[in-house]
């Protein structure tokens, strides 16, 4: 790529900015309802060329559409259905009620899916609270809290955030003008520099170092690692008061306040750090995909020839993405998944069918391939319970 067609780095403006991972053809949406195997067969799809920016470590889909998205009522990307993840988010809403004080205040969540995080956060401290999201659909709430949600995209239109937290959880990855939608919300918070800022995304370093490629997909258009998110937070007005990992070192959790003036102190030491360790991850990624998919298919190729019946489960973004990427057919018998929302419905792209873990009582699988490892343990004692005993392997 030469400098002249460089893009510029949407978190510092930086044209070092340089191409690392490309896959064709992957569909656009991942955790869109699809009703029937055919629509799901036509799914739209889009490239992924990510790319490293050399001055921040920000990463980026360079190839990225915004204007193919539907997030809808259709949207179906909630984890809730799982007790593992369910004990996780009440834990966090718990650690931030505590840590901030979060007692009988309000509460202004952005991208709030389906909302039951912040119903969580209010419940638990006697808080109000505002979601907004334009999946959220008001027949999937409780109602046993003090909160009001909005089916939008949240932007300079909502103006003023009177809010004491404001909380953004897996959303941020989805957004591809990342320094511009940090500046909205700072503008929006004004001159409340008491307000605590409450952030959620994956962590990229853990996907490149684990070369998982599943967690790869076109939904997500942006990707960090701690010091290129904590760089983009300082750069747009906030100080961050920590990040950390958590979920398994799967997500990057960062707290922050907003200050009056931007910093232009020069990077962080252990920002430096990050950023050398992302590029020399970055710089070998395509080509431990490439190693780590010839593995799979040769295992996957193996098992159909020994008549076994294959099944993967989970059947969100990282299912979508392992049977896009390997280009599975009738490999993969069909896909599983806890969510009953999402029963009867099919893949994105390759049309396998999802079913309840009840049904594979009809099935007998001979192996389910697990597509995040931090739910085995919840997995395996499903299958106990259904007396079936198939071979568990995870990505």
């Amino acid at each position: 790529m030469s400098s002249s067609s460089r893009p510029a780095c949407l978190a510092c403006g930086s044209t070092d900015v340089s191409v690392f991972y490309e896959q064709s053809h992957v569909p656009v949406h991942s955790c869109l309802l699809v009703d029937d195997r055919e629509e799901a067969l036509r799914f739209p799809t889009g490239d992924l060329e990510l790319a490293f920016c050399d001055d921040c470590g920000f990463i980026m889909n360079v190839a990225f559409d915004r204007s193919v998205h539907d997030y809808s009522a259709r949207y179906e990307e909630t984890q809730q259905f799982s007790p593992r993840f369910q004990d996780f988010a009440r834990d966090l809403a718990r650690r931030w009620i505590d840590r901030y004080d979060l007692h009988g205040r309000h509460c202004f969540e952005i991208g709030c899916g389906k909302g039951s995080f912040l119903e969580e956060l209010c419940t638990l401290g006697h808080n109000r609270g505002t979601g907004i999201d334009p999946s959220f659909r008001a027949d999937r709430i409780e109602a046993n809290a003090d909160v009001t949600f909005v089916a939008d995209f949240y932007d300079e239109r909502y103006g003023r955030i009177d809010a004491d937290a404001v909380i953004c959880r897996h959303t941020l990855e989805h957004i591809a003008d990342v320094h511009d939608f940090m500046r909205t919300v700072r503008v929006g918070i004004g001159d409340a520099l008491d307000t605590i800022v409450l952030w959620e995304v994956p962590d990229v370093t853990r996907v490149l170092s684990d070369t998982a490629f599943w967690d790869v997909y076109y939904e997500h258009c942006s990707y960090f690692g701690a010091g290129s998110l904590e760089a983009l937070f300082v750069r747009t007005g906030f100080e961050v008061v920590e990040c950390f990992t958590d979920f398994d070192d799967q997500y990057l959790v960062l707290e922050a306040r907003p200050v009056a003036t931007p910093s232009t102190l020069p990077p962080r030491r252990q920002w430096v750090a990050d950023l050398q360790h992302l590029r020399e991850l970055a710089g070998g990624f395509a080509a431990a995909v490439d190693a780590r998919v010839r593995t799979w298919r040769t295992d996957l190729d193996d098992a159909r020839r020994r008549g076994e019946r294959v099944v993967i489960w989970g059947a969100g973004s990282k299912g979508v993405s392992y049977l896009t990427a390997l280009r599975l057919g009738d490999e993969i018998d069909c896909a599983v998944d806890v969510n009953p929302h999402k029963a009867g419905k099919f893949m994105a792209g390759t049309g396998h069918e999802i079913i309840g873990p009840e049904a594979l009582v009809d099935r007998e699988p001979d192996v389910v391939v697990v597509m995040n490892p931090i739910y085995r343990d919840e997995i395996a004692r499903t299958l106990d319970e259904l007396e079936l005993h198939p071979k568990l392997v995870t990505v």
